[in-house]
């Protein structure tokens, strides 16, 4: 059976667990060539090892995403390996600081976003030009559910994530006539690393205890994270194929048809 993306050379970010990991390791299972980024570089090297292990190709690099030097590095080392971007998928995220307005640490808030926004828009920004001069690529934004819903002292996630949504809108407007396509995504709910800091944190468990006691819910009715894992690398392969670029620019979840909304 033909790869389905077979030659694309991709870049994931906060891929050395959890959902990044999963779509890194999908994205090459169909043909993709993937440069894992994350700021630590024993994660990504045991991730990108699994891949070339499967026959895969894979190249990892530390970095942190909002660092503009470390994603010049790091996007550079990807074409250098593998030859220009046609993907990127931007999933390096974080969780809190939680709590209200006056009450959080204004300089925790304002990093947060940094990873949300200042990280995608870096990346974009880097991989955006030779997308334009070749006419050709996708772009993938790991985003949630909480970017379109207000929740009462959530407000460094959901305003990071709305921002993420509205930044992909922006950049698929820009370049509907240039070949590319953007998206964002609602990767589905499971029990991650991030989620158990979610659930351990006093800030957490203070103002937001209904959000914990899901958490906890969900960790011990569905303890195995597999499944939403590998849903969202499937929206990943699916959008990376080319098949849904008219939903470009659209805020997509799990249960969406893909099929039905081109039609609709």
């Amino acid at each position: 059976m033909a790869l389905r993306i077979a030659g694309q050379a991709a870049i994931v970010t906060g891929a050395g667990r959890g959902f990044g990991r999963a779509i890194a390791t999908a994205l090459a299972a169909e043909g993709a060539a993937v440069t894992l980024v994350s700021r630590s570089q024993s994660q990504v090297n045991e991730v990108a090892e699994a891949i070339r292990a499967a026959g895969g190709k894979a190249l990892g690099v530390s970095g942190d995403v909002t660092d503009r030097a470390d994603v010049t590095r790091a996007v550079a080392a990807a074409e250098e390996a593998f030859g220009p971007i046609t993907l990127l998928v931007n999933n390096a995220g974080t969780d809190g600081p939680f709590g209200p307005i006056g009450a959080t640490d204004p300089d925790a808030w304002w990093q947060a976003q940094a990873v949300h926004l200042r990280g995608p828009l870096l990346f974009m920004s880097a991989v955006l030009p030779g997308m334009r001069a070749r006419r050709a690529g996708r772009i993938i934004n790991i985003a949630s559910r909480g970017g379109k819903e207000v929740s009462a002292y959530l407000s460094a996630y959901g305003v990071g994530k709305n921002s993420q949504i509205r930044l992909t809108e922006h950049v698929a407007l820009e370049n509907k006539d240039h070949g590319i396509a953007a998206f964002a995504i609602e990767p589905g709910t499971t029990i991650t690393e991030m989620a158990r800091r979610t659930i351990d944190s006093p800030e957490a468990q203070r103002w937001l205890p209904g959000m914990v006691e899901i958490l906890k819910q969900i960790g011990r009715e569905n303890p195995d994270p597999a499944p939403v894992f590998a849903r969202c690398a499937g929206m990943c392969i699916d959008l990376a194929s080319g098949k849904y670029d008219a939903l470009s620019g659209r805020y997509l979840e799990p249960a969406d048809d893909f099929d039905a909304l081109l039609k609709s």
